[in-house]
This record gives structure tokens, C-alpha cells and sequence, in this order.
């Protein structure tokens, strides 16, 4: 360990470790986003949708042709090699993100956390010196080449995942999750043909333990990643845990970019020990400036704030979505619907589903959040009326179920939505009742 990470007075540490994580970042988003066209998720994602759900105050955001989503993805890809190769950086980074978060912008029902957590951090990147030492830029100009970096750059990422671990964790602090083990026995018992462990992971007793242990893990792992006596152990689990969710539910790049998360908090030179002839440079540690601790503590307020929505609001934030999204709350809901509009018009009353305007996946992302089953009702009485019909009125049957249960309505079915502004006042309480314990077939 060099001088530079000992003492309460540090203001800078090794670069190394900030290096490596821009590294590993440019490379699995890279390979990500090559992989999202090679696999041909375009055309589902982008090309066959007729109808794209907006995010509020980016209703600008419009989906590009085919051609030009294929070209969005390999900018993104591009810019991703960039990253990692450190590469006119700066430029790099902050196109990076702009490009793949106007990709996710696009359309509300593609929306994941570890999305969301991407173009966090790319941000911040943007902001950090990550480029200081092994790249392209430090090689073609000498003078941006350090041996240490300001330890709020390091300090500023690993409070990104720190936010992360905090509120996964404290979103598994119900009773669905700790006494119920929901959604984790619904989605075990649906894997019970997994060969030689799938009548396992079938049992009640293994959904319940692994929600403790899911639970535990989330709410203390930054800890024992702090601490340098527990850190082995800790990354351990961390490699455990990441395989084990990639392996059963393939929720895409978020077991990658965790682990990847959980380095930063390593000691800032660990890299140089595998890499021999990198030794660390005592350079002397400048005080950061007020103004950059000034952003760096509003943008702390922020990612505390955003996700404490839902406690301001009060409900059941899994049934009613208020303050899902951008929350961490994260694999903790199993959420299955069916959504049939009513609608009346001047001369005639019919029926619509939402398959006439969506396709599959996105009507069974739609089906369980008010706000898209209020928006797709929005959509569905404008064009009635570029169609000719009048005296429009929409309302909606939605009858969903949360982490098992029976199916329930969600929303008021005599409430015409399009009469109202907000879908707030259609949604209705769910019960409180228990989920169904199910058990495997086998």
C-alpha cells in the first residue's frame, strides 16, 4: 500500500484502481452492446413497436429507423471500446452516455435498474480523471498522465454502488420477501426442471433461505468490502452471488457491472499487484475544491432522495408503481396481468386489447403499471378521435397478481381514464392478503 492511501488527511489515491474499473466498464458495455444486435433484439425492442411508452418530460425522444437504432448501438459500442482503451475520453464518455441513455429513454417498458445504474455511472465518469493512467490519451500526451487521482473521484463511485446495495436491501424488508420468500418461490418453483438441482430449489424451505441470504447479502456486502480483513471473503460472495443470479434468472449486464462495482472498493492500487513493473508514485495530495465537494454532495442528496419516493407516498409500491422506478428495488416483485379496454364511444361500445396497439412483451410489461395501462388508454382515445369517433370514453379491466397472489383489479373498471389527468386516483388497494405458497409438480 503506498503513502497516499494512509491518513485521514489523503485527498488523493492511486490510480490504478480507477483504471481498471474504466476498463472493465468500456469493455462489458462493448460487448453488450454488440451483443444486443448480433442477437437481433432491434427489431423487437425497436423496429416491430408501433407504439412506445414515454417517459415524463421526454416525450421528444422518438425511436430512430431501423438502420439508424443499428447505428445508436454500434456508436454505443464504439464509444464503449473508447472508453476502455482511453481514448479521447472525455468525448468518449459523455457521447457514450447520451447515446445510451436516449436508447433507453425511448420506450418506458425497456426500462432496467442496472440501465439506469449504466448511465449513472457513465456520468460520473465523465467528471473523474479515469483516463490518467493506462490509456491511449496518457500514451499520445504525456502531460494527463498520473499516478493518482483525487480520492473523491473513487469516493464518488463507490457511493453509486454503495446507493445500490443500500436500498436492494432495504426494498427486501417486507414480508413478501423475509416471511413469504416472494417473489424468489414462485420463480424457484417454475425451474423445477432444471436437471439434478431443480427439485431442490423447488423446496419452500431453499426460496425462504435464499431470501435471508439475498436479504444479508444486500444490506451488508459494502461493508465487508470495506474492510480489508473481510474483503477476500466478501468479494467471494459477491462472485457467488452474481453467478448464481446470472445462471437462474439472466437479468443481462447487472451481474457484470456489480462485480465489476464491488472492485472499487478494494484497496485504489490493487491492480499493480498483478502487473508486474507497476509500482505506485508518491505525488502530493491537493485538497479537492469546495465547488466539486458542493456538486458531489447535491448529487449524493439526489440519488438519496429519488429512490425514498415511495415511502413519501406511502401504498404498496410493488401494486401501485409509485416510485418503482430508479429505486434499486430490485428482483423483488413477480407481477403478472391482463388489461382488456372498455370503450365507448357516441354510437357503440366494444372491447380492445392492448395486442391491437402492442407487441407481446411490451403489453406484458404494461400489464401490471398503472401509469402504462393510463398512457396506452391515452393513446387508444386519441386516435378513436383521429378516427372519426366521438364522445370517447376509455376505461380499463385490469386484474393483476403480486408475488403470487390471486389475481386482483388494479384499477377502478368505471373509471373513465380519459376524463382524468393522473392515474392515481383509478388505482385500487390491494388486499391484505397473503401470497400462495405454490409447490413444484414433481
Amino acid at each position: 500500500m503506498t503513502r497516499l492511501e494512509k491518513g485521514p488527511g489523503t485527498f488523493s489515491v492511486d490510480a490504478a484502481s480507477l483504471a481498471a474499473f474504466r476498463v472493465g466498464f468500456g469493455l462489458i458495455l462493448c460487448v453488450g452492446a454488440i451483443r444486443f444486435m448480433a442477437e437481433g433484439w432491434i427489431e423487437p425492442f425497436f423496429v416491430e413497436p408501433s407504439f412506445f411508452f414515454k417517459y415524463d418530460g421526454f416525450a421528444w425522444v422518438h425511436v430512430l429507423s431501423r438502420g439508424g437504432m443499428y447505428g445508436l448501438y454500434s456508436l454505443i459500442a464504439l464509444f464503449s471500446a473508447m472508453i476502455a482503451l482511453g481514448l479521447f475520453y472525455r468525448f468518449a464518455v459523455v457521447a457514450f452516455t447520451l447515446c445510451f441513455a436516449y436508447a433507453q429513454l425511448i420506450d418506458v417498458t425497456n426500462y432496467l435498474n442496472h440501465y439506469y445504474l449504466v448511465v449513472l455511472v457513465g456520468a460520473l465518469l465523465a467528471f473523474v480523471p479515469a483516463h490518467a493512467l493506462w490509456s491511449l490519451d496518457a500514451w499520445r500526451k504525456p502531460s494527463l498522465r498520473r499516478a493518482t487521482v483525487p480520492a473523491l473521484a473513487l469516493t464518488a463511485l463507490r457511493f453509486q454502488f454503495a446507493v445500490v446495495y443500500f436500498y436492494a436491501g432495504l426494498a427486501k424488508l417486507t414480508g413478501d420477501w423475509l416471511l413469504h420468500a416472494e417473489p424468489l418461490n414462485v420463480w424457484f418453483t417454475a425451474r423445477d426442471e432444471l436437471p439434478l438441482i431443480g427439485a431442490l430449489i423447488a423446496k419452500p424451505a431453499v426460496a425462504h433461505a435464499a431470501s435471508w441470504a439475498a436479504f444479508f447479502y444486500d444490506s451488508t456486502i459494502v461493508l465487508w468490502l470495506s474492510w480489508r480483513r473481510t474483503r477476500p471473503f466478501a468479494f467471494v460472495a459477491v462472485l457467488c452471488f452474481h453467478t448464481l443470479t446470472h445462471v437462474f434468472f439472466d437479468i443481462g449486464l447487472f451481474p457484470f457491472i456489480m462485480t465489476l462495482g464491488a472492485t472499487l472498493f478494494f484497496s485504489p492500487s490493487w491492480p499493480r499487484r498483478f502487473v508486474r513493473g507497476l509500482s505506485a508514485q508518491a505525488v502530493a495530495s491537493e485538497r479537492p475544491q469546495r465547488l466539486v465537494i458542493a456538486a458531489f454532495a447535491v448529487y449524493a442528496l439526489v440519488q438519496i432522495a429519488v429512490p425514498l419516493r415511495a415511502f413519501v407516498h406511502g401504498g404498496n409500491v410493488l401494486w401501485d408503481e409509485v416510485g418503482m422506478r430508479f429505486s434499486w428495488r430490485v428482483m423483488v416483485r413477480e407481477k403478472n396481468g391482463s388489461v382488456a379496454y372498455q370503450v365507448k364511444t357516441r354510437s357503440r361500445s366494444f372491447v380492445v386489447s392492448p395486442h391491437d396497439y402492442l407487441t407481446w412483451r411490451q403489453a406484458n410489461e404494461m400489464s401490471g403499471q398503472p401509469d402504462l395501462v393510463f398512457q396506452l388508454a391515452q393513446h387508444i382515445g386519441a386516435d378513436l378521435r383521429a378516427r372519426g369517433f366521438e364522445d370517447v370514453e376509455v376505461r380499463a379491466d385490469a386484474r393483476v397478481s403480486l408475488n403470487g397472489r390471486q389475481p386482483a383489479p388494479l384499477l377502478d373498471p368505471n373509471a373513465d381514464l380519459l376524463a382524468l389527468s393522473d392515474v392515481a386516483p383509478a388505482i385500487l388497494p390491494l388486499a391484505p392478503t397473503p401470497p400462495i405458497h405454490l409447490s413444484s409438480a414433481r
